[in-house]
């Protein structure tokens, strides 16, 4: 192979530097008064016939070993958790916002939020806990207020016995009061359902109500078993259950109606209040969250 002498080598350069776009590096320095840039940005100066100024962000980005920044949301199903993944990652910025109100009750930590000293951030690193609803608040939630013949309204009642409780004393003197009727036992309101499963296919006769404020309802005797016994009917009983799956219980009263249309009987319940009671236990499990973690919590939602 025949050396090379110094002419050849110079041409090559000149070659390979002219292919190369007569490409220079360079260390630009943004404005003073930039907000949020950092001291020096890399770029590539090209000479020649069309000289221009070629950003290296693009190319730089395909040799990136970890990301620029923690971003994403991280979606966890219990409240612990929740709590434990913020301590993990906050920071003294960070900060939780709750959403209380029904139908999407939830808790946000954003790890990256706006500094308090003004300074913006990105707020793209969240942890998100959307309380989820256990299968018996949905179900009562979902024959709220829906009205029922004599057979359903039994099977209901018989099905979800164990999510009723005796009132308090407490709640007693303030609802009882306040609706001028009695609370129910559950075992009372079990002894209901059998009584209307016995009337299932008998025909109102007489309605009474009484000074307690319940109800007293007689059936004709011709139904299947003859017993044609009134029933009592209350207009109040507990409703105690968990609302969210990792949740404590919370307790709403319910009060118990019916409609009477040619001689049937149409039976209702309606839960008293309790989007307030749920925006109440979420409220304190946001109260809770916040003084676990240690962060500030507004209610509402971030900056999207």
């Amino acid at each position: 192979m025949p050396e090379l002498n110094a002419d050849v080598i110079i041409s090559i350069a000149a070659l390979a530097k002219s292919a190369a776009g007569n490409l220079d590096s360079a260390l630009l320095a943004p404005p003073k008064h930039a907000v949020g840039l950092p001291a020096e940005v890399p770029a590539l100066i090209r000479a020649g016939a069309s000289p221009a100024l070629v950003g290296l962000r693009d190319e730089l980005e395909k040799w990136r070993t970890a990301p620029e920044r923690r971003s994403g949301t991280a979606a966890v199903t219990t409240l612990r958790a929740f709590i434990d993944l913020t301590v993990r990652h906050r920071d003294d910025h960070s900060a939780l916002f709750a959403r209380t109100q029904w139908p999407e009750p939830s808790l946000t930590a954003v790890i990256d939020y706006h500094q308090t000293d003004g300074v913006a951030r990105f707020c793209k690193h969240r942890v998100h806990y959307a309380f989820p609803l256990t299968p018996e608040f949905q179900r009562w939630i979902k024959a709220n207020e829906e009205g029922m013949g004599q057979h359903d309204f039994a099977e209901f009642v018989e099905d979800n016995v164990m999510d009723m409780a005796a009132a308090t004393d407490a709640e007693v003197a303030t609802y009882e009061k306040l609706f001028r009727t009695k609370f129910a036992l559950p075992s009372e309101l079990i002894d209901l359902a059998r009584g209307l499963e016995i009337s299932v296919d008998s025909r109102v006769k007489q309605v009474v109500r009484l000074q307690s404020g319940e109800v007293s309802i007689a059936f004709d005797t011709e139904h299947k078993n003859g017993a044609g016994e009134a029933l009592t009917v209350p207009g109040l009983f507990m409703v105690s259950l968990r609302a969210f799956v990792d949740g404590s219980e919370v307790r709403m009263p319910a009060r118990l109606r019916y409609r009477v249309k040619d001689r049937a009987v149409n039976w209702m319940y309606s839960l008293y209040k309790w989007e307030d009671v749920l925006r109440e236990r979420v409220a304190a499990d946001a109260e809770f969250a916040a003084a676990e973690t240690a962060l500030p919590c507004y209610e509402g939602a971030p900056e999207a």
